[in-house]
Order: structure tokens, then sequence, then C-alpha cells
């Protein structure tokens, strides 16, 4: 092993995360679709490297460039907080692949209510394992937790998605190209929040600005999640709004009336063209590390932080998660 370069960070950001053009470049080195096919031999390997130069120490003959790729497999791969290995379903760079063949099918199969609730039934499945993956891992949920968040959001994407198919059967044809946003919306207000709620029970741990414990907080909890709720439907927004509009006028063609079957195809791959970009534009409005000012947290935690530390925390920090 060779000595790391004098200088050299590997957790130091690449871009400056302060600004969303920073975060933006950010989250499209590690949101790229493209490392889903790196075997998991690389991705270990990427691992050790990353360890390796955390303590001090790099692969000999290593260039910078090597070493930052295998930080961006790393960032990929593994969980912020317990540095774990993620499923593959659940990582952000399976958000394009994923989410382009479920929109699209969502966006497509829309006219009947067994296809509304079956697409449904399976994108709630997707969410489930993506917001279960991208928790913040400090804080444990059960078992019997996550089969209740599951089939709350289900329920509520079903119910949302049913109840205005019916409604807009005599609506403009365009509103009922939009239930699928409605439900998935929905949703993503009910599923993120009970997958996460230990968190909001339990708070979440914040530090100070050198990544010092200064205890747990359930406002922090709640601002991050919001905020990620936020960033989930920004995601979707965009493709299951504008797309539906689209589609609407293509379909008028007679070109596009000879080829029906193809009509599902296209759909996933526009889809797809919209996640490219707004998987990371989503993830980077707002700050991963997150931040609250002190005199908004709980009354509790403000004193023993102001008792132990005097003014000198004005503000704590938190990994909201994704």
């Amino acid at each position: 092993m060779a000595a790391v370069p004098l200088g050299f960070n590997i957790d130091a950001p690449r871009w400056d995360q302060s600004t969303f053009m920073g975060r933006l470049r950010h989250f499209l080195n590690i949101t790229d679709p493209r490392t889903v096919l790196v075997p998991e031999r690389e991705l270990d390997r990427a691992q050790a490297v990353v360890a390796g130069c955390r303590a001090g120490m790099m692969p000999p003959g290593s260039s910078q460039e090597q070493l930052l790729y295998a930080k961006k497999l790393y960032d990929s791969a593994f969980h912020p907080d317990s540095g774990e290995k993620m499923n593959l379903i659940g990582r952000m760079s399976f958000q394009v692949p994923g989410g382009m063949a479920l929109t699209g099918c969502m966006l497509q199969f829309y006219r009947t209510v067994p296809a509304v609730v079956f697409w449904q039934w399976v994108n709630q499945s997707f969410n489930a394992i993506v917001n279960y993956t991208n928790r913040n891992a400090a804080s444990p949920i059960s078992l019997a937790q996550i089969g209740v968040a599951y089939v709350t959001a289900t329920t509520t994407a079903l119910a949302t998605a049913v109840g205005l198919n019916l409604y807009t059967k005599r609506a403009p044809p365009l509103l009922a190209r939009w239930v699928p946003f409605a439900a998935v919306a929905a949703a993503n207000c009910v599923n993120i929040p009970m997958m996460r709620q230990q968190e909001i029970i339990h708070g979440i741990s914040v530090t100070d600005e050198d990544n010092n414990e200064l205890g747990h907080s359930r406002r922090a909890a709640v601002k991050g999640i919001a905020q990620v709720v936020v960033s989930r439907i920004t995601m979707a927004a965009p493709g299951m709004i504008i797309l539906p509009i689209v589609m609407e006028r293509l379909e008028k063609f007679p070109f596009m009336q000879r080829i029906r079957v193809l009509h599902a195809p296209l759909q996933v791959l526009l889809c797809g063209g919209f996640l490219l970009f707004m998987v990371p534009a989503a993830c980077a409005l707002f700050p991963q590390r997150c931040s609250l000012a002190l005199a908004d947290l709980e009354p509790e935690l403000r004193d023993s932080i102001v008792a132990k530390h005097g003014d000198k925390v004005p503000y704590v920090y938190f990994n909201k998660g994704l």
C-alpha cells in the first residue's frame, strides 16, 4: 500500500454542497444508472479502497481519478450512515431503470381498475424498498412497522387511484391520465413517514459542525422526512404531468393509432429521459447534510446543548436520508 497524497480527502465533496448546482453535479455522479451494472466484486474493491484512503493508504500506482471513481461506486452502493451495501432495487442509481418501467406502465395502463390496482401495487412495493433502503440507518424499524407502513401506503395509493379513476370517467381524457401522479403523490406523503416512523418517534442523531454527536431530535427527523417527501414528488412530477399531455396529442395522429402496441415501450423510454435528469435534480433540492437552528430544537435538547456548549453551537446537523 502507498500513502495517500498530502491534502487529499476521499470524503471531501468534489463540488460545493451549499449550492444547488454543486449538489446536482454530486447526484449526477452517484445516481449514474450505469453503476447498477458494476459487478459485486468491484463494489467490494471500491469499499476497500475508500476504507484504505480514510486510513491514509491507497493501492500503489492509483491515480486520483481512480480513487474518485472508487468513491463514486461506494457512494452509489453503500449506505452513508451504516456503510452497509444497499440492495440493488433500493439504490438511487436504480431509480432510472426501475422508475421508468413502473412510471411508463402506470401512465399507459390507467383505463381499467384491475390495471390501476396492479401497477399501483407494484409501484408502492418498489417505493417501500427504496424508502427502507434510504432511511436514516441509525433508527431501526421492526418488521411489523415495515408491514404497517407498506399496507398503509399501498392502500392510500389504491384508494386514490381507483377513486379518481372512477371519478374521471366522464371528465376530459387528460384528467384521467393524471390520476397515476395524484396516487403516487398521495402515497409518498404516507409511505415515507410511515417507513421512517422510528425517526419521528425517537428522533435522529444530530451533531455539531465537526460531527460531534449532541443528542437525538424528533424535529430534525420531521424536517428531513418532509424534505424527502417533497423531493420524491418532484422527482415524479415532470414525467407524470408533461408526458400525458405529449401522449394525448401524439395519439391523435394516424401513425400512432397504427402502432398502439408500441405506446407502452415509448412511454417507458420517455419516462427514462425525464428521470435521467429528475432523479439527481430532485435529490439535489435540499442538502444531504441538513441543518436546523438551535432555537428550533426541542426545549430539553436545546437546554442540554446550551448547558454543555454555551452559544458555540448555533446550528445542529443531521443526515436527512434520500
